[in-house]
């Protein structure tokens, strides 16, 4: 269908989507900035609407929206922290791996899914761009799709591809896609990131998580060889690392020559890279995080951080301070694919302090989690900080303790002894 523009030159999203919907878009640099923007614009005239949000990219959705909209993510990251400390956010808890099919089975509604589209091909095939994740359960799934079709979206690989016919609604634009750039590593992070490549062996594949310090560890890996990738997300340091010739995906077992993920989450330099190149391949999440794929790859590791972690191993990665900023997220679907796989490596990477609120520092390894167990200590596997690797693997209680504790801090360490409750 074309595009149907109000006298404003605006699309008319009223006109698709009835009170009472449930909203899903693409979530980073795949957001469709026009549709979303104008979706806020036009909440009112909607009236009462759900929204599902993933991580975003941008200042789109902000609380004094909350009117006419409800949020619902499985994240707290960005500009959803805002919305929770507003009251405004509900968090859905749970494996990432779970989102299709929670919304192939309805569990999780979708009535109208926002897209943001590359041009079409020569055959009249649209690309889904930045990102595929749980998008193809969504539009499967939903009454009505709609597509921002953007000039300045790449052609990308992937299993799922989209023409005119299947799509209710069609706006085109030309506009640069929301970036995500990672913050500069410091010191602490950057010891870390020398620890954990130093873990790594030629060959092997990688998952790497969002952040400064997976992009430390990424340029900590310059002087290996013939890596894979196999994540939900890349950034640009893994583009940096295909145009090195370090990552090649040569000895994957599974998709060997191709870098497999779910999303792009970077800058214009990986969208240019990634446009037209068919050794970047976007999956469905039901491939990415899929257990079995994940353990028939030889040598994987993976590579997620923590907000705290307690000395037997129990992991939160959602709340900081009382605050949720972070998910549940695929740290588990990733951690226990790398238990399996011959070779495996399940890494979760963090630096041993953070600011504290009143100044000074906290310790990020402590006696007893402040927030939820996101990970449990059974799937553990190896705790890096910058002052060692604490593998606890086949560890018992009392010594995965000794293990955590010569990992920890030394100004924290005394404390951190005394209020083991082992």
């Amino acid at each position: 269908m074309p595009e149907a523009p109000d006298q404003a030159g605006r699309p008319d999203l009223a006109a698709h989507i009835r009170p009472g919907d449930t909203v899903l878009w693409g979530q980073a640099c795949a957001e469709p900035l026009t549709l979303t923007e104008r979706l806020m614009e036009q909440r009112a005239a909607i009236g009462g609407l759900r929204c599902f949000v993933g991580v975003p990219a941008s200042g789109t959705v902000r609380p004094e929206h909350a009117d006419h909209v409800s949020f619902l993510s499985y994240c707290g990251s960005g500009g959803n922290r805002a919305l929770h400390r507003a009251g405004v956010l509900d968090v859905l808890p749970g494996h990432y791996s779970t989102l299709p099919y929670l919304i192939e089975s309805g569990a999780l509604p979708v009535d109208v899914v926002l897209l943001q589209l590359s041009p079409a091909d020569g055959a009249g095939r649209h690309s889904l761009g930045l990102a595929e994740e749980y998008l193809s359960a969504a539009i499967d799934r939903a009454r009505v799709v709609i597509a921002e079709v953007n000039d300045q979206v790449p052609w990308t690989y992937g299993t799922r591809t989209l023409t005119a016919a299947e799509l209710d609604l069609v706006v085109h634009t030309s506009r640069p896609p929301a970036e995500l750039a990672a913050k500069r590593a410091g010191a602490a992070e950057r010891r870390v990131a020398g620890h954990v490549a130093a873990l790594i062996e030629d060959g092997a594949t990688l998952q790497l998580g969002l952040g400064a310090l997976p992009e430390a560890i990424a340029a900590r890996l310059a002087g290996h060889r013939h890596l894979g990738v196999h994540s939900g997300l890349i950034g640009d340091a893994v583009a940096d690392l295909m145009e090195a010739g370090v990552i090649t995906n040569a000895r994957k077992t599974l998709d060997r020559g191709r870098t497999v993920t779910g999303a792009l989450m970077g800058t214009a330099r990986l969208f240019g890279y990634a446009g037209g190149n068919p050794a970047i391949e976007l999956r469905d999440t039901r491939y990415t995080h899929d257990p079995e794929v994940l353990a028939a790859q030889d040598r994987f590791v993976a590579i997620n951080s923590a907000i705290e972690v307690d000395l037997t191993g129990q992991i939160n990665a959602e709340v900081a301070r009382g605050a949720y900023v972070g998910a549940v997220g695929g740290a588990v679907d990733f951690l226990r694919g790398a238990a399996r796989s011959r070779g495996g490596l399940p890494i979760v990477a963090l630096t041993s302090t953070v600011q504290a609120a009143g100044g000074g520092t906290a310790s990020r390894i402590v006696a007893k989690l402040s927030g939820p167990v996101s990970t449990p200590r059974c799937d553990a596997g190896l705790i890096v900080t910058e002052h060692g690797v604490a593998d606890l693997r086949g560890l018992p209680l009392g010594e995965r303790v000794a293990a955590m504790l010569a990992i920890s801090h030394p100004d924290h360490r005394p404390a951190l002894e005394k209020e083991c409750p082992l």
